[in-house]
């Protein structure tokens, strides 16, 4: 009985001992999966199998600097930029634009791969790890995330968009859209709109940019403004927009020369009476109020017949449309265009300023058909082509999904 008891007790340890030495080989086995490195691909390179070196490129640093740092000598450097000169300009580099080498993961850690990121999408990559010399431009694969968004306005539209944590860049494609059919200038309070729009991603979570503007509306002054992209021609397969009747939104001439942020502060007006000397002086053109350097816009494609400073318009543009229509800006801070120079619509000719006789910071926009200065606001002014008539079952077949996924969404409250 004693044996039996002390066979027992050996068994029992012996056990105990095979456990401990299996817990002790799962941990191993643990430990090991654990220290396995995780594979890293970016721009196509499996960045375990280099060393990665990132940084900017700084003031008066080039493209041979910066891989003679990295162990790559002259005469090397020179037949890489002669090699890529037609992909790749290395003279052309500029100070704050971030970049990768990519180096060997010996002693030396020469440099193998020379990364360019032209933005958060896309880079042009040189490589040069072997006695072939390849550069190429790689762009990292975008998602396409579609977006609703609805707001009100309470003061502008830069402050709605902004409230509703919306890039810059969104807010000007908006303004582009209506540019023609809304004035921003006079947005009232209690104003809506809403959006269908697409938002780009890399990397499932990095925000690179707008997409499409897929369809609009703005109820201003309770009136209902849509906007729906549509590509009416198959050949040159330009966008436009068009509203729900099929008429295209955009027209000859922009309602302003200035996008938004401002105020109209004088009109057209050939019976102003001046205050402070108590007789009349026309006023024929029509200043809108906005902040110094303030950009601003040829309302039509057209001819830049002068751009100079003088007595009291100070420095102005004057842009010939047509035989029919001219347009004038006056009292920029400075002017961005040359006579002779081919403008286009929405184009910056120039800045908000004071020159010449201005009591604050404005732009004079004058306005003149067939020789005389008029008031464009009270013209029936040419609109851009429609839509032909054959198009439109298609246009709205194609909008009515679109109408009624702009109806499900609510404005906000």
């Amino acid at each position: 009985m004693k044996k039996l008891s002390i066979l027992l007790f050996v068994l029992l340890i012996v056990m105990s001992c095979g456990k401990d030495n299996q817990g002790g080989a799962e941990s191993a086995s643990t430990n090991t999966a654990a220290s396995t490195p995780k594979i890293i691909t970016e721009f196509g390179y499996r960045l375990n199998d280099f060393k990665v070196i990132k940084d900017t490129i700084k003031k008066g640093e080039s493209f041979g600097i910066i891989l003679d740092r990295h162990h790559v000598f002259y005469p090397k450097i020179n037949a890489i930029a002669k090699k890529i000169k037609d992909t790749f300009d290395v003279r052309r580099i500029r100070a704050g634009i971030p970049y990768m080498i990519l180096a060997s993961k010996d002693t030396l850690e020469k440099a193998e791969v020379f990364i360019y990121k032209n933005s958060k999408a896309s880079a042009t990559i040189v490589d040069f790890k072997d006695s072939t010399i390849v550069a190429f431009n790689y762009r990292k694969p975008i998602k396409i995330i579609e977006k609703e968004v609805a707001g009100k306005i309470y003061s502008t539209l830069s402050e709605a968009m902004d409230s509703l944590h919306l890039n810059p860049n969104l807010t000007y494609n908006v303004a582009d859209i209506y540019a023609w059919t809304l004035d921003f200038g006079k947005l009232q309070r209690g104003d809506q709109f809403k959006l269908i729009y697409e938002e780009k991603f890399i990397d499932d979570s990095v925000f690179v940019g707008y997409g499409k503007v897929k369809a609009a509306l703005f109820d201003h002054n309770n009136r209902d403004f849509y906007a729906y992209r549509f590509i009416s021609d198959s050949i040159k397969k330009i966008p436009e927009y068009y509203d729900d009747k099929g008429n295209m939104l955009r027209s000859q001439f922009l309602r302003s020369p200035i996008k938004f942020q401002y105020r109209v502060s004088s009109r057209y007006n050939l019976r102003r009476k001046i205050a402070y000397y108590g007789r009349v002086k026309p006023h024929k053109g029509t200043d809108f109020a906005a902040k110094v350097d303030t950009p601003i816009m040829a309302t039509a494609n057209g001819k830049v017949t002068e751009s100079r400073r003088k007595g009291g318009n100070g420095n102005y543009v004057k842009i010939r449309h047509n035989n029919t229509y001219s347009t004038q800006y006056l009292h920029m801070s400075r002017r961005k265009v040359k006579r002779g120079q081919y403008v286009k619509q929405g184009d910056i000719i120039g800045y908000v300023g004071m020159t010449g006789n201005t009591s604050g910071p404005h732009v004079c926009y004058r306005f003149w058909k067939n020789g005389r200065q008029v008031d464009p606001f009270k013209q029936k002014l040419p609109a851009a082509k429609p839509l032909k008539k054959s198009l439109k079952p298609s246009y709205l077949k194609f909008i009515k999904p679109l109408e009624a996924q702009l109806d499900k969404i609510d404005f906000t409250k």
